[in-house]
């Protein structure tokens, strides 16, 4: 939702499922706490998006003009061309950037303003330059290029850095004077290790040979400036990301926390930079630092003062992208273990209010699933973290000696984490009697560098193994079923899942969403963000060809003995579809009961409202037909061949 604050307005992007997946721009006055959002006029035609480094995210920037009317600058995805916005609706949007050579070549992310002085009064120019991340795409085969580059209204595009293979987060300097931003190359992730550049500014353009690296690594994110114009940065230099101030002049940094070694206190203030635009601190407008972070897979919201973290009792525990307001507020995505995320407005004692929509609970209290939080053994002595979510139904008296079935979730990334939210996803099995244990395995994030770097070269040993024995542990402790577990993933999930069923019996089913099969395949033809990822995760391909086959569940598809359900998106530049349909014909030729969902138009996980339950409920009819369950209420039965 990415929500950000301006001239006392907060907006954010809402995704509309029932609208094919669109983003829709929202605002609502801060001031008047009875005022309800609404769209901003003409972005309900549009969807505000981008496909930069193909995840996205930062699509969209609010500006003020000096006469007090606002605007926002969108990259639409109908052809990724950037469009300003009359919030009022008095004029129709109009694009800034110029149309490519090849239509939707250029795409464009993660924008900020280069603040200026205000004019004089009577002045009414409005001449705003904005720094966005653009990504040329050739219409030859070849990589992308990234590059930083100026805006302006009058349709002036200019380079501000070039030559390195990724750029993200231009910060200007409150002053406009100076930009900091981030860069890296293959085959480093940006959680891996980034460069923190500094380059002087002069009316919005860069000047030459003023560019300088700051910090040459570690994993460095978010550089923000304070409003007294001194630049920070979160780096995991100490084994945990943390919040550093940066000396502009030399480069060093040191810890705001006065308890400089955040590792005693298991807290994480930075997130993996899948998409653009993230943001986990931010001052108000006393100066007071905001901020939040993770602590055993948990968020928390709080404030620094003086060197010292003050958490404010919010009741939420999942947050997403913070901004704060110039009064002392935080506006934020926030969500917890019984209610949905929403955008809301968090006081410092706590106290909210919600600014996005209400919409109806889909549950009543007592049907929701709230999770046990747990470490469990894994291999080599290793302790992995997970969340347990037993069945839960008003309706329906518990079994006390019959344990239930059990759902294991591998997450996404793999450089990622379990949400710790309420995710009706998980609710949707929980409320059928289906127990789900959601795993951090060795390689997820929120743990520290340590535990997010177990994967490096073991991906597809060591997150299959926790998963494993997540499910062995809760079957031990009589929480479930031992001859009905079932694990499901998508993306990288689903390779852990593949992995689980091609190297193990433990599993009655199995339910892969586009799942990475086959690893040879997945180097050589993802895109360019993820081009060079298993460089870390596997080994350097081809010269680990062999090491690549090996770890490649289609490659091992003669062990594939246990029912599985696959989904796929037709138009899933992450994972193609020929992956999965590898999976289902060894799945055919081995006589193994399997279903197999195509969905035309979507990409790498579903937008569409209707194709989101139509996943869901084909998931359960098939794990109904291979658990022996019949599912309740009116839906359609997936074949299963």
């Amino acid at each position: 939702m990415e929500p950000r604050v301006a001239g006392g307005w907060a907006y954010w992007v809402e995704e509309r499922p029932l609208e094919r997946g669109r983003g829709a721009v929202v605002r609502v006055r801060l001031d008047e706490p009875d005022a309800g959002p609404a769209d901003v006029a003409h972005t309900s035609e549009a969807d505000i998006r981008t496909a930069v480094h193909e995840y996205g995210g930062g699509a969209w920037l609010p500006l003020e003009a000096p006469d007090g009317s606002h605007f926002v600058l969108g990259s639409c995805m109908s052809d990724h061309r950037i469009r300003l916005f009359d919030v009022a609706g008095n004029t129709a949007p109009n694009p800034i950037t110029p149309e490519p050579d090849v239509p939707g070549s250029l795409r464009y992310a993660d924008p900020a303003l280069v603040p200026s002085p205000r004019p004089a009064a009577g002045d009414g120019r409005f001449e705003p330059v904005t720094v966005w991340v653009r990504e040329s795409h050739p219409d030859t085969a070849g990589e992308p290029t990234n590059e930083l580059v100026t805006v302006r209204l009058d349709g002036t595009v200019s380079v501000v850095a070039s030559g390195a293979d990724f750029y993200s987060s231009p910060r200007p300097s409150p002053d406009g004077s100076e930009l900091a931003y981030l860069s890296w190359d293959h085959p480093n992730m940006p959680w891996d290790h980034t460069r923190l550049h500094l380059v002087e500014l002069r009316d919005g353009d860069p000047v030459p040979s003023t560019d300088r690296v700051l910090c040459n690594g570690p994993a460095l994110t978010q550089p923000a400036w304070s409003p007294d114009g001194e630049l920070h940065i979160v780096t995991d230099v100490d084994g945990w990301w943390s919040i550093h101030r940066v000396d502009a002049e030399t480069g060093d940094t040191e810890p705001l926390l006065a308890d400089a070694d955040t590792s005693s206190a298991r807290r994480e203030f930075g997130v993996p930079a899948w998409v653009f635009a993230q943001a986990t601190y931010g001052w108000d407008g006393g100066g007071t630092l905001w901020c939040t972070w993770t602590a055993d897979g948990v968020s928390h919201l709080g404030r620094i003062h003086d060197g010292r973290l003050e958490e404010v009792p919010s009741g939420f525990t999942d947050f997403g992208r913070l901004a704060v307001t110039a009064d002392g507020a935080a506006v934020t995505v926030a969500a917890s273990w019984t209610r949905r995320a929403a955008v809301v407005e968090i006081a410092s004692d706590g106290t909210h209010r919600q600014l996005s929509d209400n919409e109806p609970s889909a549950l009543e209290p007592d049907d929701v699933s709230v999770p046990q939080t747990f470490t469990f053994g894994s291999e080599g002595g290793r302790q992995a973290h997970a969340f347990f979510f037993p069945p839960a139904n008003s309706a329906v008296p518990a079994e006390p000696d019959s344990p239930p079935p059990l759902m294991v979730l591998s997450h996404g990334g793999p450089t990622g984490s379990a949400r710790s939210s309420l995710d009706l996803g998980i609710q949707y099995w929980t409320t059928r009697g289906i127990a789900v244990v959601d795993v951090n395995y060795g390689g997820s994030t929120g743990y520290g560098t340590a535990f997010r770097n177990l994967l490096a070269g073991q991906w597809g040993v060591v997150d299959t193994q926790d998963c494993i024995n997540a499910a062995l542990h809760l079957a031990r402790e009589g929480a479930a079923d031992s001859q009905r577990l079932v694990i499901k993933g998508g993306s990288a999930g689903g390779y852990t899942t593949l992995c689980a069923l091609t190297g193990s019996d433990v599993f009655a089913a199995g339910i892969s969403r586009y799942g990475v099969a086959d690893l040879e395949a997945l180097a050589r033809d993802t895109h360019k963000f993820e081009a060079r990822y298993l460089d870390g995760l596997i080994g350097p391909w081809p010269a680990e060809a062999d090491l690549y086959r090996e770890r490649s569940p289609i490659w091992r598809t003669d062990h594939l003995r246990t029912p599985m359900i696959v989904l796929q998106g037709t138009e899933d530049r992450v994972v193609p579809q020929s992956q999965s349909e590898q999976v289902v014909e060894a799945l055919a030729n081995a006589g193994v009961p399997h279903a197999y969902l195509l969905f035309e138009g979507e990409g790498h996980g579903f937008r569409r409202g209707p194709n989101i339950v139509a996943a869901l409920e084909a998931e359960l009819s098939f794990l109904g037909r291979v658990l022996g369950f019949e599912p309740a209420g009116d839906m359609a039965r997936v074949e299963v061949r």
